[in-house]
């Protein structure tokens, strides 16, 4: 989910081929029976333009009142995108925000100078079995922008551009590519991109900016004669004219990338910023738990627990 359950993040390992920048092949992780891959960060590649972190959520079958159950957390410095395939979860924030994401929708939320949230799966949706499966990633702010105040956006599938054709239908999440542009608003030059291809459908990746990636979900590609299968993420050199077929099975993809920032990031459990300083102080205000007067708040209606820092146990005072 959207948050790392540990100080540091655990980096999938990474390699490359001579048609690609960079190859990753994230590691899988059982969070309780539900499987997530991390693709970003990792050692070869923290960030594909500003996107800083990529995590595939399941798919996962809930069969008996299960579901997920992430307590509120905090973030600061970044912008969480959620995008799901199936299912659907409940997301509750400092600003007030209470919101069901359901597939082909977004949630876009903005961290800023701090903010705090959870997600859990809805009582309702407990009651039947259900299943989860979806992409969440973060978004390093600009400097300029990485001390705003926190936001949140939410738009229903409809309102994403839906872009068809050749055996491709390609739903645009974030920023500008292929002509459209997403409603989303953002801060930096980028692109998120949700493509189902048929069999042997072809998709060109967007020419109009520096960083470009992809992340294979289901089915496989073929890119430069080389074929990768789900569960992989490729990064291309900047410039290059680069087309995926996808395989006899079909594919589904997320393509993703846009401009680099200005400087490097620092990560710091939920934290990202562009400077080590700006972590130790959210660090502290966390810790310091002052839930009512401090930097963060607690959601509104699902404030009876928290998620301590690592290596704490928990906020003073609590």
């Amino acid at each position: 989910m959207s948050w790392m359950p540990d100080l540091e993040p655990r980096c999938p390992e990474a390699g490359g081929i001579d048609a690609l920048e960079t190859l990753i092949i994230p590691r899988a992780r059982d969070l309780g029976g539900f499987e997530v891959r991390r693709a970003l960060p990792a050692p070869k590649r923290q960030m594909v333009g500003p996107f800083i972190f990529f995590d595939q959520m399941g798919p996962a079958e809930f069969l008996r009142a299960g579901g997920i159950d992430v307590r509120p957390h905090p973030h600061i410095g970044l912008a969480t995108v959620t995008y799901l395939y199936q299912g659907e979860f409940r997301h509750r924030d400092s600003l007030g925000t209470d919101q069901m994401i359901h597939p082909g929708a977004v949630n876009w939320m903005v961290a800023g100078n701090g903010v705090t949230h959870s997600e859990r799966t809805a009582e309702e949706t407990r009651r039947s079995p259900h299943s989860l499966f979806g992409i969440q990633t973060w978004v390093a702010l600009p400097a300029a922008h990485e001390d705003r105040p926190a936001s949140f956006e939410h738009h229903g599938r409809e309102a994403l551009p839906l872009l068809e054709g050749e055996g491709k239908r390609v739903r645009l999440i974030l920023g500008d590519a292929w002509g459209a542009r997403a409603p989303v608003s953002t801060f930096s030059e980028m692109f998120y991109a949700d493509a189902v291809l048929d069999p042997g459908a072809k998709i060109p990746l967007p020419d109009n900016h520096e960083d470009r990636g992809l992340y294979v979900t289901e089915g496989a590609v073929a890119i430069a004669g080389e074929s990768f299968e789900a569960g992989r993420m490729m990064v291309f050199r900047p410039g290059d004219a680069i087309t995926v077929t996808a395989g006899p099975q079909g594919a589904r993809l997320m393509l993703l990338g846009g401009a680099t920032l200005e400087g490097p990031r620092y990560i710091s459990w939920n934290f990202v910023a562009s400077s080590r300083e700006k972590l130790e102080a959210a660090k502290q205000a966390w810790i310091a738990g002052d839930f009512d007067h401090g930097r963060f708040r607690l959601p509104p209606g699902d404030d009876a627990e928290f998620v301590p820092f690592p290596g704490t146990s928990g906020p003073r005072g609590h």
